[in-house]
């Protein structure tokens, strides 16, 4: 009986089986088993092959190979192999199962090879590709998201490497340019780039710019590109550079067509007039200083039109600004090609006339002009519209833009003083009479806050009694830098700046007062308050002077209302409704400066009027100028007719008493009998009267 061999016998053995593959084997970095041709058991299988399969590599000889078969393919192979196909290989991407049961990918080589004598192996090589699998489907994903990022964009994409060869492009690309699919499909980059240059209005130099790009690898770029048909690209372009180089450049499209538009569209609003399409005051600035530039001599007229509010409140804002467009298409068809016609405001217009001096000037003026004097019409409603235009003139009247039109507006108000309808040429007075109202007017307002107006009472006399029958509060101002400033100044003023209001209140407030106090002493003294027209039509102003009546506690009997004729002529019908709710609380109601207006009889008869009040004007030529004479007596003639009392303003002498006294007349007042005096020494004139 033979004995059995040692192990170290059967490992000898074996080692001469395998000759030198499993020494190789071991060497390599990748998994290598050996199989035994015959048995196709595994014979050897190193340390990378055992951690690719998650099992110690001793456990895996002796192991039938196709038990370590994952795939169809593997197992079609040993079993060819088993059938006697000595001379198969097999080189594929495959799968091996590791021992937690998941697949790992790899390539996999099969080849026969010769062992020791009588020995063939078959030599299994495989190399793990999960990190490379892993990569390529991170690669994917990367890809994945691009692309979506790309098609995603508002913007068109085109890749190209440095020789402009296309490597990518999006379909927003396709659409900006209006490219056809089968162009791009065909991938044909020198169509493409045909396509583009016949697309752009100016392929010259679309051209050079693309090769002065192209020179300059690094250059980062963005320019506008205009296409045909009116479109206009936002071009920019971006080298593409990778391990610390160009190569190659990424390109930008974006359609900036409607933005262009809107921009253009904000521009056109930031220089035109919305209602009248006609430049604004920004776009007057520009031409201003264009014309400055030139040096030459040029005119500014500023229009305005006349009394364009009481169109306004009477017909509606609607109303209104259709004529405002009517007179500038009027003023537009008068202007020269030169010449710059804009809108500044509300109803006023200004014509900046090229070249023009004095003569100029004023020749557009009466161009203007009678272009207004055509009727108007809008709606089935004849009107007539004039306008006051006043003219400055560079360089005489200034050297910007500024001074011409203060000068121009200066000019404006004096026309409009003097009646409107007409053009006048600024004068340097304007300047300092507009400046000096302005300060005047800060003056009053300061004045009436620190107390510096204060009451001056007229004694008015009985000419049948000689007794004193009541007193007219007259204001004065006292400023202690501008010293006494007579009523004639300042009145005018406040009555333009609307401060008369404020003014007027106050007046009407200390008088009754004061009257109230005189009372309080048991001395009933009557007290006339001149009414101005912007306070007379406030809406509470019959509210306000029961208020005033009941605050200091003063029979409404006693307070008199002195208005002009010119208060009750406009809207009479108001001023009625008015008048008889004063005279429902018991004031006393009067006309001022009688006879120096245009007063109707059958209002007078309307009107709860009491007395009339001659004006001094008509007093002071008695009894001497014949004119005089016939006047005072007609008005006195009229109050008798009409049961009103009269009375006479600016008596200085004994003569024009006398006169007046024998025409019937009632009362006078004048420095005859004494000037207007301050409270203390008016009670102590009176009584001692």
């Amino acid at each position: 009986m033979t004995p059995r061999p040692s192990a170290a016998e059967l490992a000898a053995i074996e080692a001469a089986r395998l000759g030198v593959w499993p020494a190789l084997a071991d060497a390599l970095l990748d998994a290598v088993w050996l199989v035994d041709a015959a048995l196709l058991q595994v014979a050897h299988a190193n340390a990378a092959a055992g951690a690719l399969l998650g099992v110690p590599c001793e456990a895996l000889r002796g192991r039938s190979v196709e038990m370590l078969a994952a795939t169809p393919e593997d197992l079609a192979f040993w079993h060819g192999v088993r059938c006697g196909d000595a001379d198969a290989a097999l080189l594929s991407d495959t799968w091996v199962r590791h021992a937690d049961g998941h697949l790992v990918p790899v390539t996999r080589r099969v080849s026969r090879v010769a062992g020791g004598p009588g020995s063939d192996f078959f030599l299994v090589a495989l190399r793990d590709c999960s990190a490379q699998r892993d990569a390529e489907r991170e690669r994917e994903a990367v890809i994945a998201d691009l692309r979506a990022t790309l098609e995603s964009t508002a913007d068109g994409i085109l890749v190209t490497d440095l020789g402009g060869a296309i490597r990518a492009f999006n379909e927003r690309f396709a659409i900006l340019w209006n490219m056809p699919r089968e162009l791009l499909a065909r991938r044909d980059d020198a169509a493409v780039r045909a396509w583009m240059r016949r697309s752009v209005t100016n392929p010259d130099a679309y051209e050079r710019r693309l090769a002065a790009i192209g020179e300059a690898t690094m250059l980062q770029a963005s320019e506008e590109v205009a296409l045909h048909g009116g479109r206009m690209l936002e071009r920019v372009t971006l080298p593409q550079c990778s391990g610390g180089g160009p190569v190659g450049r990424v390109w930008s499209f974006r359609d900036i067509s409607d933005r262009l538009a809107a921009r253009r569209r904000i521009e056109q609003l930031a220089h035109t007039d919305a209602l009248t399409g006609l430049p604004n005051r920004s776009a007057l600035a520009e031409r201003y200083a264009a014309a400055l530039a030139a040096g030459s001599p040029f005119a500014t007229l500023l229009v305005d039109i006349d009394r364009f509010k009481h169109l306004n409140d009477t017909f509606g804002q609607p109303f209104g600004d259709r004529v405002l467009v009517e007179v500038a298409e009027r003023l537009a068809r008068c202007k020269r090609e030169a010449d710059t016609l804009a809108r500044l405001a509300g109803d006023q217009y200004a014509l900046l006339v090229a070249g023009a001096g004095r003569d100029g000037a004023q020749g557009a003026a009466r161009r203007l002009l009678e272009a207004m004097q055509r009727p108007f019409a809008l709606d089935g409603v004849g009107f007539t519209v004039t306008c006051s235009i006043g003219i400055a003139l560079h360089p005489h009247d200034g050297d910007d833009m500024d001074a011409l039109l203060r000068g121009a507006d200066a000019a404006v108000h004096a026309m409009k003083d003097a009646g409107g309808a007409g053009w006048r040429l600024h004068e340097p007075r304007d300047d300092v009479d507009r400046l000096a109202r302005i300060r005047l007017d800060h003056a009053m307002r300061q004045a009436l806050a620190r107390g510096d107006f204060h009451l001056h009472y007229q004694p008015q006399v009985g000419l049948a009694s000689g007794e004193v029958v009541g007193c007219e509060a007259l204001l004065r101002w006292r400023d202690p830098e501008l010293g006494d400033v007579p009523p004639g100044d300042f009145i005018p003023v406040a009555e333009e700046s609307g401060f008369i209001v404020a003014l007027g209140d106050w007046v009407l407030g200390e008088a009754v007062r004061q009257a109230a106090a005189w009372r309080a002493e048991g001395w009933v003294m009557p007290v006339a308050v001149n009414v101005s027209a912007l306070q007379f039509q406030r809406a509470d102003f019959v509210e306000r002077v029961a208020q005033v009546l009941r605050a200091a506690g003063l029979p409404a009997a006693l307070l008199e209302l002195e208005l002009t004729e010119s208060i009750l002529l406009h809207d009479a019908d108001a001023a009625l409704g008015r008048l008889r709710a004063l005279d429902a609380l018991g004031v006393q109601l009067a006309i001022d400066d009688f006879g120096t207006g245009y007063s109707s009889l059958g209002y007078l008869k309307r009107f709860p009027i009491r007395r009339l009040k001659i004006d001094r004007s008509f007093v002071r030529g008695l009894p001497g100028e014949e004119a005089d004479v016939g006047i005072a007596q007609a008005i006195v003639n009229l109050g008798r007719a009409l049961k009103l009392r009269v009375v006479a303003e600016g008596v200085e002498t004994e003569a024009q008493r006398r006169f007046l006294h024998d025409a019937g007349c009632d009362h006078y007042q004048g420095w005859l009998f004494a000037p207007a005096l301050d409270a203390a020494r008016f009670a102590e004139r009176v009584r001692r009267r």
